[in-house]
């Protein structure tokens, strides 16, 4: 059943991986198609060790370039330099996923900026035999992915034109189906309204707390505006089109070297799942293969340390040999006993009697057992009923509520400050008909470890950052190293305004375990500091540059003709001995300096160049830049962009520092 696939990924490898963009145009050549190093079974391999149960592949994007050696096209790999031109992604993968046990899905775009006929019937006659080429000629599909971006400018054979369609008919989405239910009839259909899986309104991989499986279908269509309602479904819903969310592990959905250093960290991906999965949803989690034709390292660290998270959270049941006690069982029991909860079998269920609402349903533990984590499962084969419940923990004889939610669905499952409880109590008070439910299962999730993050504001004001509130932090302000230990526990931000190595670590109290050290150094703080000139732009937006925050950006005026420059007023004479530059971080990124000029004047008016040079790689990794030069006293600075990457002189800035000797 679609609904137990929970976690699978997405692979987005194409032209574009070569090309650098998200979107291309169709004019690109199948000769740049030529990845290294390419393994499909090392992205299988991945996958599975990650805990994902199949692979939905991006057979062909926008741009019209199809990783098959299709038939009907010569805009694919059959053109490309890549195994000259013998390969076939799809053919690879889908022998890598036989291999290690998972189940394939295809993507195919319905729009083309390559094809020629693209807004004719000739293209739709064509798209249907791709489609029919992919579900024939790989085994079984378990997902068929159509998206909702659909005409617009292309390359369209060389006519370089705007072409509008009509996404609701254009493609004939009755034959689509057809072609599909008759070639891979256990396949699912995914799109905006479905048919079958419904996207979840947003690529940011989550639904609303109440997310019904059901869905107004005839409302809903390729291109459906109003998202937050496919968040939610609708508890009045026609169709059961459950929603799946996707979202990529970095930044853009292809690769793109620049978020080497953005792939998204443990506490984020843990709120994906619990927001996706937690919350009756599937998750489709995108990794970005590499130009090498491997999903990237650092990808490749998160991903795991997600899966072992996990393991960690749900380790074992509470529930699975507790009592279990309900306020009223359908038909007095039987097949419909509330031990049916914690059996751990999904095909048994509790089952309430009808128009005997509210009803609950007890776990006692008969000791205090710490609880911080609940799953519940309705019995879906039933349809979806529970509209709105509460949670509550027997502490110290007296109950307390925990939580008051609204649907469950396939999967709930919530989070909660550890309570140490001995019983648990699920009280339905809304329901379409009577609760029945699969499973009710509890557990402990550990503190999650990571290490300290340090924030330091423009006034210098410190402050240490941890994922989860019951982790401790300990640190130092001299470069020794930090003990366990009073008397360096972080309880409140501090300043720092001269040169300092603050060195921390995390400590989780409940197992004493701590993380590595976090070592940062700071220079003088800028709380004098002051931008007094800019080549062009606006003054009054270039204190962004010196802000402490590497994601707010100051950019010269478009139009420049000539290297753009910012002059910054220390307010005090220093021995100066290099200075760093931090590059736009946006995904869309503008105006990176290249190639840099940097002099420096201690009264603003008298300037030496001490240092000039290049940026090596900057715009593959847009990380810190720091240039060390030989000691010079200052109070003014002046950074000067010789060099752009792109177009113009117009320069961006993310932040600016010094180092002193002082």
């Amino acid at each position: 059943m679609w609904h137990e696939m929970e976690y699978y990924g997405f692979i987005h490898f194409n032209m574009n991986t070569f090309t650098n963009m998200e979107w291309g145009m169709g004019n690109e050549s199948p000769e740049s198609f030529n990845p290294t190093e390419l393994d499909a079974r090392q992205w299988a391999r991945v996958a599975k060790e990650a805990g994902m149960k199949g692979i939905i592949l991006t057979a062909k994007h926008h741009d019209g370039f199809c990783l098959w050696p299709s038939a009907y096209t010569e805009h694919s790999v059959k053109n490309a330099p890549w195994k000259n031109g013998k390969g076939d992604v799809v053919r690879e993968l889908a022998d890598a996923c036989r291999e290690y046990g998972l189940k394939m899905g295809v993507y195919l775009s319905p729009w083309d900026r390559n094809h020629s006929a693209y807004g004719s019937p000739e293209y739709v006659t064509y798209f249907h035999n791709q489609l029919k080429e992919l579900l024939t000629n790989y085994g079984d599909i378990f997902e068929v992915w159509f998206d909702g971006a659909n005409g617009g400018s292309g390359y369209y054979g060389g006519a370089n034109e705007t072409r509008k369609i009509d996404n609701k008919t254009y493609y004939q989405w009755d034959e689509v189906t057809r072609i599909v239910r008759e070639l891979q009839p256990n396949a699912v259909i995914f799109g905006d309204g479905g048919p079958d899986v419904r996207w979840v309104g947003n690529e940011e991989g989550w639904a609303n707390e109440t997310n019904w499986n059901l869905l107004r279908k005839i409302e809903v269509y390729p291109g459906y505006p109003k998202h937050e309602q496919l968040r939610s479904g609708h508890e009045d819903g026609t169709h059961w089109v459950p929603a799946e969310a996707d979202v990529s592990i970095r930044p853009g959905w292809y690769y793109h070297p620049s978020e080497d250093h953005q792939v998204k960290s443990l506490p984020h991906l843990l709120d994906i799942y619990y927001q996706s999965v937690g919350r009756n949803a599937s998750l489709l989690l995108n990794l970005p293969v590499d130009t090498r034709g491997l999903i990237h390292e650092n990808d490749v660290r998160q991903l795991m340390a997600l899966k072992n998270q996990l393991d960690k959270d749900f380790s074992f049941d509470l529930a699975k040999n507790a009592r279990v006690i309900a306020s009223n069982t359908r038909n007095n029991g039987g097949q419909f006993s509330a031990t049916n909860v914690n059996d751990q079998m999904n095909d048994t269920f509790w089952a309430a009697d009808d128009n005997e609402l509210p009803v609950s349903i007890t776990i006692d533990f008969e000791s205090p057992t710490a609880v911080n984590r609940l799953v519940l499962q309705e019995y879906i084969k039933l349809g979806q009923r529970i509209k709105k419940f509460t949670v509550e923990a027997f502490v110290n004889e007296q109950w307390q509520t925990i939580d008051t939610q609204t649907t469950v669905g396939y999967k709930r499952i919530l989070r909660f400050d550890t309570v140490k409880a001995s019983k648990i109590r699920i009280t339905i008070t809304e329901s379409k008909a009577a609760p029945a439910l699969s499973t009710i299962a509890l557990y402990h999730a550990p503190n999650v470890l990571t290490q300290p993050k340090t924030v330091r504001s423009k006034e210098g004001e410190v402050s240490l950052h941890v994922s989860d509130k019951n982790i401790e932090i300990y640190y130092t302000t001299d470069g020794s190293t930090p003990e366990i230990n009073p008397k360096y526990k972080y309880s409140q931000p501090f300043y720092v305004h001269k040169p300092t190595v603050i060195k921390a670590i995390a400590y989780n109290p409940d197992d004493a375990g701590t993380t590595e050290e976090t070592t940062v150094f700071y220079d003088i703080s800028k709380k004098d500091w002051q931008v007094v000139s800019v080549s062009s732009g606006a003054l009054a937006e270039a204190g962004k540059l010196i802000d402490e925050n590497p994601l707010t950006i100051f950019a010269t005026a478009q139009g420049t003709s000539s290297p753009q420059e910012v002059v910054i007023d220390l307010g005090d004479i220093y021995s100066l001995r290099g200075f760093t530059y931090v590059p736009m971080q946006d995904r869309w990124s503008f105006g990176i300096i290249t190639h840099y000029e940097f002099a420096v004047s201690q009264d603003g008016n008298q300037w030496i160049t001490v240092s000039q040079g290049e940026f090596g790689n900057i715009v593959n990794n847009p990380i810190e830049q720091q240039v060390i030069f030989p000691n010079h006293k200052a109070r003014y600075i002046r950074l000067k962009g010789i060099k752009i990457h792109g177009e113009g002189y117009r320069s961006t800035f993310g932040e600016i520092g010094v180092f002193t000797t002082n």
